[in-house]
């Protein structure tokens, strides 16, 4: 309520929500902002979490296919009113031209949602729709559907290889490649020079509980690892039913470069398995330049070391670099979120008929 700019996502997972009120909760949520929601759609990864719901939890196939089905109804819950529709007429008392909603009647194997939704279109036609799925399920459901994709990565050769399937799947799906925002996670360790900030990594370090550190680990691989030896090589292990991209991440950074279990465990206490990027603001900055302009990234999804003063220093120190390189904003152009991220408004009825897609496709 109190910042004008700034857009705010926040998470609902498909595998434990309803279609219809997530709808509703996001668009009531663009309104209000006026053009800054979305919506980060999540599969629910822990194994555990159908405890919390009475019910047992998908395995990693069912979750996706439950997944294509829910967006598919919460984007055309967002498509049934034209931005015609509203009139809100004194003089005949007439609020809304009903040739100008749709119901969506849909009906599908997990879902019946008759809609429309009962408000009008949102401002920025549609909230939003954010994903990680790491998984080639979880790319071809990101690539059909999203507006903004987090990836996992470690290193900058694996992030171009990324990058440029993602795009390549977006475009097999009919989509404008540019229409797909891909921000690759990464915590940013910021020091007045490298050695500086190396010596705050090593704090940072100092910090994580070793039990903590190898259960994060555990359960990024999808396997208990106290049964290995921490200094011992990386056993070869298959990736897990839970989540696809870190466990991709972790094993594949660690197999280029012989790292052991106890480098891997380091890594992955550091930032939860995401990359660690140690430097000035300068080699920040450096970094930032090289992926954006090589294809590697289309932006970054920066999360600080801790809180609030990690957040400050990014601010102060690596924007500004950004700005004097011109490859960061000085002003905002826009108002609303797709604004910022220079993504278009979708058309009245762009995604009414999405329930006819399928993975076909990309085969």
């Amino acid at each position: 309520m109190t910042t004008t700019h700034v857009g705010l996502a926040a998470t609902m997972s498909t595998t434990y929500s309803d279609p219809y009120t997530v709808a509703r909760m996001f668009g009531s949520l663009d309104h209000i902002s006026g053009g800054r929601a979305a919506w980060n759609a999540v599969t629910t990864s822990a194994s555990d979490a159908g405890g919390n719901f009475g019910r047992a939890h998908p395995n990693h196939e069912l979750r996706y296919e439950i997944a294509e089905e829910f967006i598919n109804v919460v984007r055309g819950l967002w498509d049934c009113w034209s931005d015609k529709a509203i009139i809100a007429d004194l003089k005949t008392g007439k609020f809304f031209d009903e040739s100008q909603v749709k119901p969506l009647n849909h009906e599908g194997p997990r879902f019946s949602v008759k809609g429309p939704i009962n408000m009008g279109r949102c401002p920025q036609g549609q909230p939003l729709v954010l994903q990680a799925g790491g998984s080639e399920r979880g790319q071809n459901l990101a690539a059909r559907t999203a507006d903004v994709v987090f990836s996992v990565v470690q290193d900058f050769e694996e992030a171009k290889v990324a990058y440029s399937d993602l795009k390549e799947r977006i475009r097999r799906f009919g989509r404008d490649p540019d229409s797909v925002t891909i921000l690759p996670g990464v915590m940013p360790i910021i020091g007045k020079t490298d050695a500086q900030a190396r010596d705050v990594l090593n704090t940072l370090q100092s910090y994580v509980d070793s039990t903590a550190g190898l259960a994060m680990l555990s359960a990024r691989l999808g396997t208990d690892i106290s049964k290995y030896p921490l200094d011992g090589p990386i056993p070869d292990l298959p990736i897990p039913d839970t989540s696809h991209g870190f466990a991709r991440a972790l094993l594949g950074k660690g197999k280029r470069e012989n790292l052991s279990l106890r480098d891997l465990y380091n890594l992955t206490a550091a930032a939860r398995g995401h990359w660690v990027l140690c430097g000035s603001a300068q080699t920040i900055a450096d970094t930032f330049e090289k992926w954006f302009l090589e294809g590697a990234a289309d932006g970054f999804c920066v999360m600080p070391a801790y809180f609030p003063g990690a957040f400050d220093e990014f601010v102060d120190l690596v924007v500004p670099e950004l700005q004097r390189r011109g490859v960061y904003r000085k002003v905002y152009t826009g108002t609303m979120l797709r604004d910022h991220l220079g993504l278009s408004r979708p058309a009245t009825g762009e995604y009414l008929g999405m329930t006819q897609q399928s993975e076909a496709a990309v085969s």
